[in-house]
């Protein structure tokens, strides 16, 4: 019930269908956006993209629960999303992106989630670029 009404709110405010093909190269060039906040290290300590360590290292984002990430801290609302049931996928990722905490508070149905994440990214090209680069370094590329 939750990932449906996940792609309903991803098509109530994201103008583009969350699935548009993506574009890997060009989304490691799109997520110069995310890395004041993110890195991207993998399971072995190499650092895939330098970045801030304010959000979570993005290394397997791709079909990861949502705030699981070992030693991150977490929103509350964003511990529950997960507990709910969320796993990152295009159309969660997408929609998530757009408005965090107005994603969260949907999915949640709780008008006090919040999230920490506060940068907002809707240019719908630019998000299926981001999520098909994070797919081609993760664990599963």
């Amino acid at each position: 019930m939750k990932s449906i009404l996940s792609a309903a709110v991803a098509f109530a405010f994201v103008a583009v269908p969350a699935f548009a093909e993506g574009d890997a190269e060009e989304g490691a060039k799109n997520f110069n956006k995310c890395k004041a906040c993110h890195v991207i290290v993998d399971d072995a300590g190499e650092e895939i993209v330098k970045g801030g360590k304010t959000g979570p290292n993005l290394y397997g984002v791709v079909g990861r629960t949502a705030g699981t990430y070992e030693g991150f801290n977490y929103s509350d609302a964003m511990v529950s999303a997960g507990e709910a049931g969320l796993v990152w996928e295009e159309a969660d990722f997408a929609t998530y992106v757009a408005d965090p905490s107005k994603f969260l508070k949907v999915y949640l149905d709780d008008t006090s989630a919040r999230g920490k994440m506060t940068f907002k990214l809707r240019k719908e090209d630019e998000v299926a670029n981001i999520w098909a680069y994070l797919a081609s370094v993760g664990p599963q590329s």
